[in-house]
């Protein structure tokens, strides 16, 4: 993407009768945020992944509120701008840039943040409808998105509700130079939202999320100084609107499951629990990690940022969720993660074994991990990834030629030079770590099937386990 593209690509909104502000690219740093105490919570961050937000002007006439600001300032951006928006159903926010270098899953996902119910305003932060994920975006390199190199390529993604908005960015920026199999529409289904700019207008936010870049470097100069514009797009006159329908989803699951690996997996867990004979074993529940996005848009309910490209799992005993107002206190909503209270000593025999299917050697994801969680904050530390797993398993199952399939890893404060499948559990690095007296739950993420081009489903799934190990008395 050239510069004068997309000053060609403003020109010509702004000849078509839009008011154009450009708004700003940051990584979302939710434990900085938490540090600074700006925000009460990390909102179960995914420590494997750097999300990218949009950063957006407020509509002509209208300010940011004064903790948006305080937001965007912290992470070092105009206070003019606003990580939280909302929109008129005629207005539009635009990308138009590149797409992050090679890695092993990218998407932009559109969540609503916030709407009012009722006489009360609720946290929501649910996605809408799919992402435009690497296996379907348009671009130079995948046109209509056909198959082919999806990294680092020019594209356009036009965030709206109205057809006749979609269509005229879209002719402006045909007209700047840009081919129309590289214009890709996020759909705002605005038949259940309520639209607008008022105080009870719904919020939305826009994430970017990659993960597992090839080259480290690449990917921290993408997160960094992201070589994309954010336009928010007002017209000047009022236009008849032509509202969107809901847009039809991709459909979970292929009929594949991963259950004729729950043999091997009970193998596994038996030979965990022999290992560790000598220290008292606690099993954790594990449960699926929130509700889908229409399921909390539909209750009302805080869904904690799911997407429709993965599965979300975590050691709890029930999935009960609460009404949230404006910026949730976890340990007030979330108390079944308390629940066993588990917490993590600098004991040596003291430790957490986390194990199951690796979904990604297994064909139902591009990519996984665990990470663990402060359970008052939801400040994720540390996160293990497939890529981690690779042999772990063999130790416990050296017969066993499934073992490739599995894995074990160790959570500890104390991690022995020939452990090679442990990683160290930090504290007193404050939201950085995880205090010895610090409630904690392990959650799951596995992301994108390649055969749907969706999250995979919950009912082909083997579901991970975690054990908690302490010295007997």
């Amino acid at each position: 993407m050239e510069a004068n593209d997309t000053e060609a690509f403003q020109q010509a909104l702004e000849q078509d009768g839009f008011t154009v502000q450009e708004g700003e690219l940051a990584y979302f740093d939710l434990l900085r945020l938490l540090e600074e105490g700006v925000l009460p919570s990390a909102y179960g961050n995914n420590p494997t992944t750097k999300y990218v937000i949009y950063f957006v002007p407020p509509a002509p006439g209208y300010e940011v509120e004064e903790q948006m600001s305080e937001i965007a300032s912290t992470l070092g951006v105009s206070g003019n701008t606003t990580p939280f928006w909302n929109l008129r159903p005629d207005e539009a926010v635009v990308f138009v840039g590149r797409t992050p270098p090679e890695c092993r899953y990218f998407s932009y996902d559109n969540m609503l943040m916030r709407r009012t119910i009722g006489n009360e305003r609720r946290w929501i932060f649910s996605n809408l409808v799919d992402t435009i994920n690497n296996l379907v975006i348009k671009t130079e390199g995948t046109p209509d998105g056909a198959s082919g190199d999806p990294f680092n390529q020019t594209t356009i993604i036009i965030i709206t509700a109205d057809r006749g908005i979609d269509q005229r960015i879209r002719d402006a920026a045909e007209s700047a130079g840009y081919s129309n199999n590289t214009i890709n529409t996020q759909v705002l289904p605005s038949v259940m939202l309520n639209m607008g700019l008022d105080n009870d207008s719904v919020t939305f936010a826009s994430f970017i999320r990659p993960a597992l870049f090839n080259d480290t470097q690449a990917g921290d100069d993408y997160i960094n100084n992201t070589p994309a514009t954010i336009f928010r797009i007002t017209p000047n006159n009022t236009t008849e609107l032509d509202p969107y329908d809901y847009p039809e989803l991709r459909i979970r699951g292929t009929g594949q499951t991963e259950f004729e690996l729950m043999d091997d997996l009970e193998e596994l867990r038996v030979a965990i629990l022999e290992k560790y004979n000598k220290s008292n074993a606690t099993e954790l529940p594990t449960s699926q990690g929130g509700p889908i996005g229409s399921d909390a848009i539909q209750r009302g309910i805080n869904a904690v940022g799911p997407t429709n490209d993965e599965c979300y799992l975590w050691t709890a005993n029930q999935t009960i969720f609460s009404p949230t107002p404006p910026f949730f206190d976890t340990s007030e909503y979330y108390p079944f993660l308390r629940d066993p209270a588990i917490t993590l000593g600098n004991d040596t025999d003291e430790f957490i074994i986390v194990y199951g299917v690796n979904h990604v050697a297994a064909g139902k994801a591009t990519y996984s991990n665990f990470a663990i969680y402060g359970a008052d904050v939801f400040n994720g530390v540390i996160a293990i990834t497939n890529e981690d797993f690779n042999g772990s398993a063999e130790e416990y199952l050296p017969d066993n030629p499934n073992a490739k399939y599995l894995y074990v890893y160790k959570l500890s404060r104390n991690c022995s030079e020939d452990d090679q499948y442990c990683y160290e559990v930090p504290y007193g690095q404050g939201v950085h770590g995880i205090e010895l007296d610090q409630p904690l739950f392990i959650g799951w993420r596995a992301y994108l099937e390649n055969a749907t081009k969706t999250g995979p489903a919950y009912s082909e799934i083997v579901y991970d386990r975690a054990i908690k190990f302490d010295p007997k008395s």
